[in-house]
């Protein structure tokens, strides 16, 4: 299958350039400029689909270290069929699937079931991380992380935070044997005192059960000072306190191996924005601005590594609950670019390079993904790419999205930049327009 995308500026290493790409065998076989008219037109009438991207950015397409897939075990939130499908409309290509399902993922067995699944359904890569813990739940004994490891990205208990220092200390050790990273869902639980927003103003003024900036950041302090002792390669999910941020830079400017990442929501609302509404309830909470502010400072000096989403789909009356009652938990795929570029790149918050690396390369760098996931464009690289139309403004509206889930904050924002092509290993995977109500 030859397939010319013709006439798009292409993210090189030197850049965007405008050029022409032919796709073929699943890797990027040629690229050439726009002069080369007589190349270009006996190529033309040699290949099976021409992609016009007059106006439009061609990218590797962007990695998720941080999806809930929800299969197996909760096929009713999400699907690896339709998480993938919401995957590719967003412009991702890459994603790796938290472990809280059902089976957990804490034997090679368990993971089996997940594996077969991703085989068969994954409309794009996949790559699962193993538990922790033997049942994924900050609290019991570790994983078999030996027998997990070459099939696992890293191991984290996301959605529990490893509750003990020794057991952490433990799966620090282990991991460090191993070379994987331990990736932390951050949260003390004894400090939660039954909170579900941010324990700020609007929890004050409207009567809900705050959690406390502590119950994260307090972790994240534990963690780095076993990471820093150990040696050992450590990653922090969702990153939502200006607390936590600092502790990050402070370990950073020693030298500690930690990284660490942060959602759009976190950067682009507060708890001043929130609504009586189960799409507004994810954990951590939407903190205050002053949060916010200190996030926005960690991804322009690079304390913040990476963007992730988050997507944690749930079922329609699951989250018509409102705040209290609501589950956990929020989708992101689908959005999460226009968001991001509407807000953080229109406003020369941060520039588009710098976007891209925060969705592509950093992730890429820090989980060792190098080789046929390139942060940009060359000349035989595996053709996992995002075309994106970065003019058009539209409406976000969830009842479009391919995912199960459709609770979203940004449910009706007014955006611009979107993926209308999503290739993986040179296959076309998602086109803007086409009907993929039955898929």
């Amino acid at each position: 299958m030859k397939t010319l995308l013709k006439n798009g500026m292409v993210y090189t290493p030197c850049g965007f350039e405008q050029k022409n790409l032919l796709v073929e065998d699943g890797k990027v076989f040629l690229s050439f400029d726009l002069e080369a008219d007589s190349a270009v037109n006996k190529l033309e009438a040699s290949v099976d689909k021409i992609v016009a991207c007059d106006n439009k950015y061609i990218v590797p397409g962007f990695v998720d270290v941080h999806v809930h897939l929800r299969e197996p075990g909760f096929f009713y939130k999400e699907t690896i069929k339709t998480g993938t499908m919401a995957g590719a409309r967003g412009g991702y290509t890459t994603i790796c699937s938290m472990p809280n399902v059902n089976p957990a993922p804490a034997t090679l067995e368990a993971l089996k079931v997940q594996l077969d699944i991703i085989e068969r359904d994954a409309v794009i890569k996949v790559i699962p991380y193993g538990t922790i813990t033997s049942r994924g739940d900050g609290r019991s004994r570790l994983a078999d992380m030996e027998e997990l490891s070459p099939y696992v990205l890293a191991f984290s208990d996301d959605g529990k935070g490893i509750q003990s220092k020794e057991l952490m200390e433990a799966a620090m050790i282990e991991a460090k044997r191993l070379g994987k990273v331990i990736v932390a869902h951050c949260e003390d639980e004894s400090l939660l005192h039954n909170g579900y927003i941010h324990d700020g103003e609007y929890a004050r003024s409207h009567g809900h059960r705050g959690i406390s900036s502590d119950s994260e950041w307090v972790q994240v302090m534990r963690d780095v000072q076993l990471a820093e002792a150990l040696g050992c390669r450590y990653h922090v999910c969702h990153v939502s306190t200006a607390e936590s941020v600092e502790i990050i830079r402070a370990a950073k400017g020693r030298g500690v191996g930690v990284t660490c990442e942060t959602a759009p929501h976190y950067l682009v609302l507060s708890d001043a924005d929130l609504r009586e509404e189960g799409r507004f309830k994810m954990n951590p909470p939407l903190r205050g601005a002053a949060d916010r502010a200190a996030l926005i400072a960690g991804i322009q000096d690079g304390t913040i590594d990476m963007l992730a989403t988050d997507h944690a789909p749930h079922g329609e009356e699951e989250k018509s609950r409102g705040l209290e009652k609501s589950p956990f938990g929020i989708v992101g795929l689908e959005c999460a670019f226009p968001v991001l570029y509407t807000n953080l790149v229109k406003r020369h918050i941060i520039t588009l390079d710098k976007l891209l690396d925060l969705l592509i390369g950093a992730p890429i760098r820090r989980f060792n993904l190098a080789g046929p996931r390139n942060s940009r464009i060359e000349e035989g690289m595996t053709a996992d790419l995002a075309i994106l139309d970065l003019d058009t403004e539209f409406t976000i509206d969830s009842k479009t999205f391919l995912s199960k889930g459709k609770s979203t904050p940004f449910d009706g924002a007014r955006v611009q930049g979107h993926s209308v092509l999503t290739m993986v290993d040179g296959k076309i995977v998602y086109t803007e327009g086409a009907d993929y109500a039955n898929n």
